[in-house]
């Protein structure tokens, strides 16, 4: 909801009698219309009114999200994100939020790239060999060794979770499992969805990551049979055409059926989890706030129930 003023949405949300907690972009690929970690850092007065906007609705703060690429090949766009990165975790600590969503990035395949980022997801051909481990070695694990390390001094509670998506060094529970030996703060923000349209098992992902799930997302995937027949699930045009596409992500329950999240849920439960599952909009097919209340609805009821 980019175009209301961060009150009305904390309002709005509010009014749902489902929401009780919203998650805010700030940085990286994450727009900021309703918070700018610029205009706040340092200014404790900004600070309080943009937690009032949210408190006074009754709501609280459950993570900052900035998934970006700190490890992008352009030095640009790399020194944007990390940026990004540092001046997230800075605010979660005058905030008093104990979660920063984040991605892990994705370096491009040597030390000359400048142009593009290179996810190296396997292949038998030779032009591939060895990608995956040099970045590995020169860039991912230095990286997050010091932003664990900078996140520790200035915020000991936060936990950085990172979304496992395709694209990005860290996507899946080998990956995750490497990078989670670099710092006791990282942690994975579990996305069903971007498991689904890989082929993958979220009750088996909880079920292997169980502690180290420090923040979920709710959101659903749909697949289209034709287009999967004919193109399979990798497809270069998406997101659009939609109505083309072989998944779309989706509203909670229209991928997958109630009975599929209270096992979900359930499961989270079983493994000790106490933090939120956040509603992340991006259903091409649904309007914003039908998407949300639908959502919301069949979270709340699985959650209660």
């Amino acid at each position: 909801m980019p175009d209301r003023p961060l009150a009305q949405v904390a309002r709005w949300a509010a009014a749902t009698g489902l929401v009780q907690d919203l998650e805010l972009g700030v940085g990286g690929y994450s727009p900021v219309p309703h918070c700018v970690p610029a205009d706040l850092l340092g200014h404790p007065d900004a600070v309080r009114r943009l937690r009032a906007s949210v408190e006074d609705a009754g709501l609280g703060i459950s993570a900052l999200n900035v998934s970006g690429n700190p490890l992008h090949p352009n030095p640009k766009v790399a020194q944007g994100h990390d940026t990004d990165l540092h001046n997230a975790i800075r605010l979660a600590a005058q905030l008093g939020v104990d979660r920063v969503v984040a991605m892990s990035g994705c370096p491009g395949a040597g030390a000359s790239d400048r142009i593009a980022p290179h996810f190296s997801a396997g292949g038998w051909l030779p032009d591939l060999d060895g990608i995956a481990d040099w970045q590995w070695r020169e860039r991912v694990a230095p990286y997050w060794t010091e932003i664990s390390d900078f996140a520790r001094r200035e915020h000991p509670q936060l936990l950085i979770c990172f979304e496992l998506h395709p694209g990005t060094y860290v996507y899946n529970v080998e990956t995750f499992t490497r990078v989670r030996k670099l710092g006791t703060n990282l942690r994975v923000n579990l996305d069903p969805s971007h498991f689904f349209w890989q082929s993958m098992d979220p009750l088996a992902i909880v079920e292997r990551l169980g502690d180290d799930i420090g923040h979920v997302h709710g959101k659903d995937t749909t697949f289209n049979p034709q287009s999967i027949a004919l193109n399979g699930l990798l497809d270069s045009r998406w997101p659009n055409p939609p109505d083309q596409m072989p998944w779309n992500f989706a509203t909670v329950g229209r991928g997958h059926d109630k009975d599929w999240w209270t096992r979900f849920v359930a499961l989270l439960l079983d493994h000790a989890f106490t933090g939120t599952i956040s509603i992340e909009y991006e259903d091409p097919f649904v309007p914003v706030e039908e998407s949300v209340l639908e959502s919301a609805g069949l979270l709340a009821a699985v959650t209660r129930g």
